[in-house]
């Protein structure tokens, strides 16, 4: 049956203030959110996307609206709260990396719940994203997710999943709880290497990915900055793709732009390895400007690099 989108994403987006020069207090005005990064990624490398979400009946909640039509990203279920707030976060840079904070409680997107999401587009998109960021922003956002699955599966839709692993929204022993519920109804993990580490507490590659195996991962791509990504199918052993060397300026939102551009491709039928590899181009690429959307490469862009 033909689809009407390669990649559906479900989650919470948010508006971005990100400091221009470390130590200074002027912020750049960006977006951010994990599966909302992810979504855009995709467009830009040329897949048919949609977004599921709930924003804020506000400025910033218009922004994000008008953000996700500029990218070609449909915006048909995106629904609008008058009675809470669109997220926000703040980006700053030292020595030590980057870091955020966030005003995000109470926040339109933690209200989701089955009942006030329309989800009739998983049963038309080739895959649907999601991330263990939107099962921890509440317990009805963490419902959403599973019923958007449930739903996917249905449909013949194929699911990936980036635990996205964040300890100061929720315990690490729920938080693996969740995860591994959420590992075995999807068809691709997409990990961190610091998030693998937490989960399956070692730090032994082959057997973070037997680990993954026993959770019922199909496919699992373990993200790993700058070294590049370790990838495998099924019982296959893991295997690296090295990553694209760049002088990196600020690395937020690379890991979503890496799922995104990964699944896009994958949507447009490359093999894992193929698709991995592009993915690093993509994600290497994106670190090269500040904050979240505004750096991710067009496809064009990562073709060049590529070569």
């Amino acid at each position: 049956m033909a689809k009407d989108f390669d990649i559906v994403a479900l989650g919470e987006a948010m508006v971005e203030f990100n400091q221009a020069t470390p130590g200074e207090t002027n912020y750049r005005q960006g977006f951010g959110g994990d599966t909302s990064n992810a979504v855009i990624a995709a467009s830009r490398q040329g897949a048919r996307t949609a977004y599921l979400s709930r924003v804020g009946d506000d400025r910033f909640g218009a922004m994000l609206l008008d953000l996700w039509r500029a990218e070609g990203v449909d915006v048909s279920a995106v629904a609008r709260d008058p009675d809470a707030p669109t997220g926000l976060y703040f980006v700053s840079h030292g020595p030590d990396g980057h870091a955020f904070s966030y005003l995000r409680a109470g926040s339109a997107a933690s209200r989701m719940r089955p009942g006030n999401m329309d989800l009739s587009a998983v049963a038309s998109t080739r895959w649907l994203h999601v991330s263990g960021i939107s099962q921890a922003i509440s317990a009805s956002a963490c419902d959403t997710v599973f019923a958007a699955i449930d739903a996917a599966r249905a449909a013949g839709a194929r699911v990936s999943f980036d635990p996205n692993l964040r300890l100061s929204l929720w315990p690490l022993e729920r938080a693996r709880a969740v995860i591994r519920a959420t590992i075995g109804m999807t068809d691709l993990f997409m990990p961190s290497l610091d998030e693998a580490v937490a989960l399956a507490g070692t730090d032994d590659v082959e057997t973070m990915f037997a680990w993954c195996r026993a959770q019922g991962a199909r496919s699992v791509v373990l993200k790993c900055g700058p070294v590049g990504a370790w990838y495998a199918e099924g019982d296959a052993a893991p295997r690296l793709m090295a990553g694209y060397p760049v002088q990196a300026v600020d690395a937020t939102g690379a890991g979503d732009c890496f799922d995104g551009s990964l699944l896009a491709r994958l949507a447009a039928g490359d093999a894992l390895a193929d698709a991995v590899r592009y993915a690093n181009v993509s994600a290497a690429l994106s670190t090269l400007g500040h904050g979240a959307v505004a750096p991710i490469p067009g496809a064009e862009r990562v073709r060049a690099a590529l070569g």
